[in-house]
């Protein structure tokens, strides 16, 4: 017996053949890759034409699927599918955990960002985040001090600033990206569509500004969309908070239309009206008026809500969810703290106790809504 093959043999009865969790010292999980791009077409430029709008997609398939629901992994804002295949500090990631579990794993670059090409001339113009932005929202919350919940973060592997190995890592994979998230959500529209086409009947896992893409995917294919994972999505409603209060997500949850009922012919039509105003943390919270609209293509598809102790969504998620289920689709909203997960912020798919969460609650959310085959 060969070397290769005594190696092969150890590996797949490893620790990944009997899902543990523990894999932040493994070589990974065994699969296969490929990639192709979804969507996209031509348009003229000059006496010829240029490919515009695609999306590219890796697919990952472990040696051995048990699962027969793929998830569909979409980053949020400024960055990319990368941010779930290892952690900045080199641990295992999201897409690495699920595929032990037996789920095929699908990664993208949202439209016009990174390996899916933005067009000049064709595109919208960029924004990309500074340092200042990601140390003080995202890997060093509890020196900035920006809401309330901020002080309590400490999952970050490393401190979160600019010069630290950890930090640099991951500023490194930061892109720019669309500044109208009009033409963001109309873009990852038509391309995501042709793709939940190609794979057929999945589940959908996005994070924060990706939040409304969850949206519109489950309304766009409401058939093939079996459950949105939302990992602090994009929101509040209407209004955005903590940074700005400017007007924001016109139909609620997205800047773009989605199906009501009874149907509506405008945005405004869904009347938005303060529920509760919180001040001091420069927020307030708006719903439809009464009685809400039922969100009609979503009400079929379970949804589950994470929100990290420490993250600027700690604040207003709970805003979002009544949104959703004013609108008669099943949420369920886990705080992490309600489970003893102490200390998370808003990227906590990348800090230290990222496969606990994997485990103990997305895992275990989808094992207990879903029936697989």
């Amino acid at each position: 017996m060969n070397i290769f093959l005594v190696a092969l043999i150890a590996y797949l009865c490893g620790p990944f053949a009997h899902g543990q969790v523990d894999q932040s010292k493994s070589g990974g999980t065994l699969h296969t890759r490929r990639y192709f791009y979804a969507g996209g077409s031509y348009v003229k430029q000059g006496s010829s034409e240029i490919a515009h709008g695609q999306m590219y997609v890796e697919h990952l398939v472990p040696a051995k699927v048990t699962k027969d629901l793929p998830i569909l992994f979409i980053h949020g804002n400024g960055m990319t599918g990368t941010n779930f295949l290892n952690t900045p500090d080199g641990r295992t990631g999201w897409a690495d955990y699920f595929m032990s579990q037996g789920y095929e794993v699908y990664l993208v670059d949202q439209t016009t960002r990174a390996r899916s090409v933005w067009q000049n001339g064709i595109d919208g113009n960029l924004l990309t985040f500074d340092t200042y932005t990601i140390e003080s929202r995202f890997t060093a919350t509890q020196r900035y001090n920006l809401w309330p919940q901020a002080v309590l973060h400490t999952r970050w592997p490393g401190n979160g600033s600019v010069g630290d190995e950890t930090f640099d890592a991951f500023y490194s994979t930061v892109m720019p990206s669309l500044a109208s998230a009009v033409e963001a959500a109309e873009l990852m529209k038509a391309a995501g569509s042709k793709l939940i086409d190609e794979i057929g009947p999945l589940i959908i896992l996005t994070h924060s500004q990706s939040g409304y893409i969850g949206w519109i995917l489950g309304d766009s294919r409401p058939k093939n969309v079996k459950a949105i994972v939302a990992i602090e999505p994009n929101g509040p409603p209407f209004q955005e908070a903590i940074f700005s209060t400017t007007p924001a997500r016109a139909y609620g949850l997205t800047d773009i239309p989605i199906s009501f009922t009874p149907p509506i012919s405008s945005a405004a039509d869904l009347h938005p009206v303060a529920v509760s105003d919180i001040s001091a943390q420069n927020y307030t919270c708006f719903q439809q008026s009464s009685p809400a609209r039922q969100l009609t293509n979503l009400v079929d598809i379970p949804v589950l809500v994470v929100t990290s102790e420490s993250g600027y969504h700690a604040v207003y998620d709970e805003c979002s969810v009544q949104f959703l289920v004013e609108g008669g689709v099943n949420t369920t909203h886990i705080r992490l703290q309600d489970l003893g997960i102490h200390g998370n912020g808003h990227m906590m798919f990348m800090e230290t106790n990222s496969l606990e969460i994997a485990d103990g609650v997305v895992q275990q959310w989808l094992s207990e809504t879903l029936v697989f085959h």
